[in-house]
This record gives C-alpha cells, structure tokens and sequence, in this order.
C-alpha cells in the first residue's frame, strides 16, 4: 500500500549499513565510519553525513546537522531502534533515550520509532539509505579518506548532486520537491 506523506510532518533516520574506512595518518590504522542519513516524508529531500560511531552523542548531534542542512524541523521523526536513540524498542510504548527525548522537547518534535520488524515503518529511511549506499558510497568507495572532514565533504559534493538528480517517475527533482513542498511547511 502506498503511503501518503504531508509536506514537513516526517523525517525519516537511519544509518547505512556498510561502513567507510578512513585512515589514520601517522599510525596508519583504519577505522571504519557510519553513515547517518535522515530523509524527509513529502519530497525525499536526503541528508548525508558520517560519523566515527553510532554512539549517543554523534546520534544527538547528527540530528542536529540534520536541522541545519533542512533549514527546520518536521513534525515527527522516525527513526530504526537505534539503541542511542530507543532504549526499549516496544511495538506499544517504546522507551526513548533521556538525551534524545531532550532534543525532540527542545525542537518541539515527536519521535515516534518504527516498530521492531517492520521496515514498512521506515520505508523512506530504507530507500533513502539504500540511494545514499549506491549514488554516495559506491562512488567513494575506491577514495581513501584521511580525516571524518575530508570524507563529509566528499559526501557533501556528491549529497547536492544526488538531490538534484531528477526523478524517474515525476517531474523534478529532490531539490525542487523540498522547495516546493517540504521548506514551506
């Protein structure tokens, strides 16, 4: 069943699963960084960035970024059961992370978490995560990256790139979706 998304109510959050490696400079050790992604409901307007972990405090932070590149907040945000964001995953009463609870008062947002097993939840966040793996990552892939800066600028470049690529099936493009739907609301 397709799903109907009014303009500014979701936000949908999740990471990437395959990792990029960034390498240390003077050790020459590799560390792997995730990717954060957040997509929005109305027009699949994508937002991209990585971070060294999944830990709470890049959680709370990438949201933040995230507020900044969209120019606003939606309505509600649904993210995975991230355990930096749900400590609970609950299909009835999920149970939020204190710090992510705080972010959501201070934005005056809901967080409302997809239910465990149901990736029709988030499908938006899927889809979003699966466009971000294979227009972003794929291209990086044969890059090597020496600092999380140097890496989110690249994906920065290619983010602008994606969002304005035009639809298949629909006139415009992400971009021109989010300024006409999305930014308004």
């Amino acid at each position: 069943m397709r799903q109907v998304h009014r303009a500014g109510e979701k936000c949908f959050i999740d990471y990437c699963g395959p990792t990029v490696p960034i390498i240390d400079v003077q050790t020459g050790e590799i560390n792997q960084a995730n990717v954060f992604v957040g997509v929005l409901g109305a027009s699949s307007y994508t937002y991209a960035e990585a971070t060294m972990t999944q830990s709470q405090a890049h959680w709370i932070e990438s949201h933040v970024r995230m507020f900044e590149y969209f120019g606003g907040v939606t309505e509600i945000l649904v993210p995975d059961n991230l355990k930096s964001g749900v400590t609970k995953a609950d299909k009835y009463e999920p149970v939020l992370n204190a710090s992510y609870q705080h972010l959501a008062t201070h934005y005056k947002t809901a967080i409302i978490p997809a239910r465990p097993y149901k990736p029709k939840d988030k499908s938006k966040a899927e889809v979003g995560v699966q466009v971000v793996e294979r227009w972003i990552m794929a291209r990086l892939r044969h890059q090597e990256f020496f600092s999380l800066s140097e890496l989110n600028k690249a994906i920065r470049c290619l983010l602008v790139k994606l969002n304005q690529r035009p639809f298949k099936k629909l006139p415009g493009c992400r971009l021109s979706a989010f300024e006409q739907l999305d930014k308004p609301a």
